[in-house]
């Protein structure tokens, strides 16, 4: 078995060959500037498995049972899942006191019930349960007034947001009051209540897999945020494209805060709330607005509303 220090060096080729397979697979993306960290983290898995050569390595991950679950053991090693509770909080704020408000009114007219929010590329879990949390906070019934989905590619990230035990470090956005009350200390950690969990409900998926996410129901508010961002442009475009195709008309889609659908898709219409900008799918018969002129006219505002407190 090789050291560290002795891990094989990609060639050009060998490069190619894995990038283009991880592209493929789940739309992740590695550019020249970035070859050192996947050269790094396929040296440690080869030293796992006492391969001395990548491209042994690649013919393995393409063939067979063996090589997918090994191709899962690999996307986990290679993605970043940096998380905490009430993560962007404006945004939050905007989901339960505007938007959700707004769904409800509709249902009122459509009838159909409850609103359904999925959580796309959940990580450890803290974003699904935030949701879960802050709906019971919002006076929401589970399974009645809303309903949460989450999903991630990482199967040993799901199993610890099915365990739903957590560290300091992940409430450091989170009152005193709201964890004491949904979340029981044990052991240094912090384990979700039984109620929350049962809130949520956890899927293995692939955003790349068009075929698996065809058996998810529409959705009323699709949360994929700081994802994408690791995907390759053809990439992105596909999958913007599928939460569009998953939403129903006058359902919204909320990215990160450094992320947005310019030179992604025309398809959905920004808005400009009170507590953040967020992206909507038209309502049947209306038109999609221009992403470029929407954003411009949403910073025009936001600059004649500080000059006018001077």
């Amino acid at each position: 078995m090789f050291e560290p220090r002795d891990q094989p060096k990609m060639s050009d080729a060998e490069f190619r060959m894995m990038t283009e397979l991880l592209r493929g697979h789940c739309g992740l993306h590695f550019g020249q500037e970035s070859r050192f960290v996947l050269e790094r983290r396929l040296g440690r898995r080869l030293q796992e498995l006492e391969l001395t050569g990548i491209s042994a390595y690649h013919y393995m991950l393409r063939n067979g049972g063996e090589g997918q679950a090994e191709l899962a053991l690999l996307i986990d090693e290679l993605t970043t899942n940096e998380t905490y509770f009430v993560r962007e909080r404006g945004q939050l704020r905007a989901l339960f006191t505007e938007i959700i408000p707004e769904l409800q009114l509709l249902r009122r007219e459509t009838g159909r019930a409850p609103i359904t929010i999925w959580s796309a590329g959940c990580s450890s879990g803290e974003e699904p349960y935030s949701l879960a949390i802050l709906a019971r906070e919002a006076g929401l019934v589970p399974g009645v007034d809303v309903r949460v989905y989450a999903s991630d590619i990482s199967r040993r990230m799901l199993r610890k947001a099915r365990e739903g035990r957590y560290r300091e470090g992940s409430f450091r956005e989170t009152e005193r009051l709201l964890r004491e009350k949904y979340f029981v200390e044990k052991d240094g950690h912090w384990q979700v209540s039984d109620e929350i969990k049962r809130d949520v409900d956890f899927i293995h998926l692939n955003l790349m897999d068009r075929s698996k996410i065809s058996l998810l129901g529409s959705m009323d508010v699709i949360l994929c945020r700081n994802v994408i961002i690791y995907f390759d442009l053809e990439s992105k475009r596909e999958v913007i494209q599928t939460f569009f195709e998953k939403l129903r008309p006058g359902g919204h889609l909320l990215l990160g805060h450094s992320e947005s659908l310019i030179n992604l898709s025309s398809s959905f219409e920004l808005r400009h709330l009170r507590n953040d900008l967020v992206y909507r799918r038209p309502l049947a018969g209306a038109v999609a607005r221009d992403p470029w002129h929407a954003a411009a006219e949403a910073a025009i505002t936001r600059v004649d509303g500080e000059g006018g407190e001077k």
